[in-house]
């Protein structure tokens, strides 16, 4: 990047978006990652380009919090205020950042979540993460970050002889992954693979040395540990403090049931070898040998439900676009997942990101859809990175393009990314984005299966919904039908996130309980403290105290205990919490992160704000309290979508969960 770019340079680089569709975004990514900014003497290009308004490109640019018209003042450090960080001390690392930031050659910007939940309080400079961050660390970064005192960049896989796995994925390079990968690769014999986390989070940089009995774990490994373990002949496996035995046989693994993150951890991401030596392109083969009618009732018949938070049955959507007429449709995947506590998305992308272009090009096959689009928030780099890598490897194997495996099929995917608008991870907020324009929700009806991204119909599924689609595939509905319970069928990626012992990825049948969960594989707090509360599916999800530790974790037995599995996001406080004030973050986030569109988000929320600071400073305290039970009432059923209508469960699962602490 550079902020000597000229104007002449820079129109040039919008030009080249002159008849991609919805190529606003695209283009204004170009230009601010080439001049770390957007000269507003470049507005009228972009308008002339895209063929809109000067003011509907302002409109655009100043709706996403990525995009900036003035020159920053120096590197970005982007500091997480969201639930899972804050219940790790993220408050204080928030302020002492603003502090260690003012007046000095750097921009401290909030962020609402970086996707690194188990391992908070997280920090991104310039978009490179960092976890565990206190309040002396923050500083330290501070001052790297202005002395420009940046990271080698990350090694690939390479080396030949024994093969030791230290993983790529975003929280492990947080963790220092990438110098225990240099330290290994610097050594002969050795052939160090990048693989992505098996998501036990709490352990990296977890490293693997493939031996004659298996895949023997290390872990956490940083790179002062690495001579040590070379002594320690860990190349054979040898015995060291930091052994933890066969992956397979840890209890973490053990435990679970993998079916949509079955490779991640054990595959190489960047290859597509790899990739399908472990059983992937399976289930394409198998789709391409059905009608699409046949694909749909396989997936139908599966159970399967949308994994983004809605549970929507994914076969009646697919059976809707694909009985929907025209010609032109679309497959888009919502990969804006932005809700605090989750992170699966991500560690998929980064981990396995074949299977989700295996799933979306099964997808399109089954509804006649030739063009997919990937929506990455910006904040997840290293995902973006291996999706377009994995793009590029899949056209070459012939798995995607004009004839997928030779059947005559074309389809092609392309890498979209958000610019910081929690809205987008709303569906028709995404396709407004992705069209170029100001994220806002548009009114249902239409629903999208019918006029969705350019006016056509589409599938809008989420990450996982897509990468579960390869599996069911190539095993049969049968076997995915059979995990889970009631209507709730399959299983579902947990994300452990917080203040827990042991946080990550936990991937099993429905039906296990949220004690299980947060207790017996979570290890209970990080902290040692009791457990006061528990968040289940996100900023909108509910407060739940440790007598719901015996709910089911199904969609149902959720729902009618006023809750919701949402992700599988799951983030832990400890008995230090002030449920209050987290009820009042919840209606600070909502009009925060608003498109606008309707009153009772945009301004339910802040008059939430207001009474909820009415009712903990004293004032009229029980008057205020129902006033506050009201608005939630009518942000509830006004809302146009679940941004304003979901703030209130937090809100009134406090109220009613943790009554005292709106007290005084």
């Amino acid at each position: 990047m550079t902020t000597n770019a000229s104007l002449p340079e820079l129109e040039a680089i919008v030009r080249q978006f002159a008849g991609v569709e919805g190529g606003m975004l695209p283009a204004l990514h170009a230009v601010q990652h080439h001049a770390r900014y957007i000269s507003k003497d470049l507005i009228p290009v972009f308008a002339d380009v895209f063929n809109v308004t000067v003011s509907e490109v302002h409109g655009v640019i100043t709706f996403y919090k990525d995009f900036r018209t003035e020159e920053p003042a120096g590197p970005i450090v982007q500091v997480c205020r969201a639930e899972a960080c804050q219940s790790r001390g993220g408050r204080d690392v928030w302020d002492r950042a603003l502090l260690a930031g003012d007046s000095k050659k750097v921009v401290v910007e909030e962020v609402f979540c970086l996707g690194h939940c188990a391992l908070g309080p997280a920090v991104s400079v310039d978009g490179r993460l960092i976890g565990g961050v206190n309040e002396t660390s923050i500083e330290t970064i501070i001052g790297d970050a202005i002395a420009k005192r940046i990271p080698e960049p990350s090694i690939d896989t390479t080396g030949e002889g024994v093969t030791v796995y230290v993983p790529r994925d975003a929280a492990s390079r947080a963790a220092g992954a990438d110098d225990v990968a240099a330290a290994f690769a610097k050594q002969k014999g050795v052939r160090v693979v990048r693989n992505g986390s098996w998501g036990m989070l709490w352990l990296e940089p977890m490293i693997e040395v493939a031996t004659k009995e298996g895949r023997v774990a290390y872990g956490p490994v940083l790179v002062d540990d690495v001579p040590s373990l070379l002594s320690a002949d860990v190349l054979n496996g040898g015995a060291h403090p930091l052994r933890l035995g066969l992956t397979t046989e840890l209890p973490w693994i053990k435990r679970q049931q993998r079916v949509t993150f079955q490779r991640v951890g054990v595959v190489d991401p960047r290859s597509a070898q790899d990739y399908e030596a472990h059983g992937g392109i399976k289930g394409l083969k198998r789709a391409l040998g059905m009608s699409p009618s046949e694909v749909v009732t396989e997936v139908t018949d599966s159970g399967l439900r949308g994994r983004g938070g809605a549970a929507f049955p994914t076969g009646i959507k697919w059976r809707t676009v694909l009985e929907a007429p025209g010609s032109t449709k679309y497959i888009v995947c919502n990969a804006d997942e932005g809700d605090s506590g989750t992170f699966a998305d991500r560690m998929l992308m980064e981990g396995d990101p074949f299977m989700l272009l295996e799933g979306m090009t099964i997808a399109g096959w089954a509804v006649g859809a030739n063009t997919g689009y990937i929506y990455v928030r910006s904040e997840y780099p290293e995902a973006i990175e291996a999706l377009n890598k994995a793009v590029d490897a899949a056209t070459e194997q012939g798995w995607l393009g004009s004839n997928v495996l030779g059947s005559g099929f074309a389809f092609t995917i392309h890498v979209r990314v958000g610019a910081g608008a929690y809205i987008c991870g709303e569906e028709t907020a995404l396709l407004e984005s992705l069209e170029g324009k100001r994220g806002v929700v548009r009114a249902k009806p239409p629903l999208p299966a019918l006029e969705g991204l350019f006016g056509k119909p589409t599938v809008v599924n989420n990450v996982l919904s897509l990468g579960t689609i390869p599996a069911i595939l190539a095993d049969g509905a049968a076997s995915y039908a059979a995990l889970g319970m009631g209507r709730s069928r399959g299983t579902q990626v947990f994300q452990l996130a917080g203040n827990i012992a042991r946080g990550g990825i936990v991937e099993t049948a429905f039906g296990i309980t949220l004690g299980e969960l947060v207790n017996d594989l979570g290890g209970a707090t990080e902290s040692g403290r009791p457990i006061r509360a528990v968040q289940v599916g996100g900023p909108l999800g509910a407060y739940l105290p440790s007598d719901k530790f015996n709910l089911p974790m199904d969609y149902e037995s959720f729902a009618a205990a006023e809750a919701m599995v949402g992700h599988g996001g799951i983030v832990v406080f400890d008995d230090t919490v002030n449920m209050a004030a987290q009820a009042r973050f919840a209606m600070e986030f909502c009009a925060a992160e608003s498109c606008g569109k309707c009153t009772p988000c945009r301004i339910g929320s802040t008059r939430g704000v207001e009474l909820i600071d009415k009712i903990t400073a004293g004032i009229n305290r029980d008057a205020n309290i129902e006033v506050l039970v009201d608005l939630c009432e009518v942000m509830a059923d006004g809302s146009l979508c679940a941004m304003g209508g979901l703030t209130p469960l937090p809100v009134r699962s406090a109220l009613k969960n943790f009554t005292e602490d709106f007290q005084g």
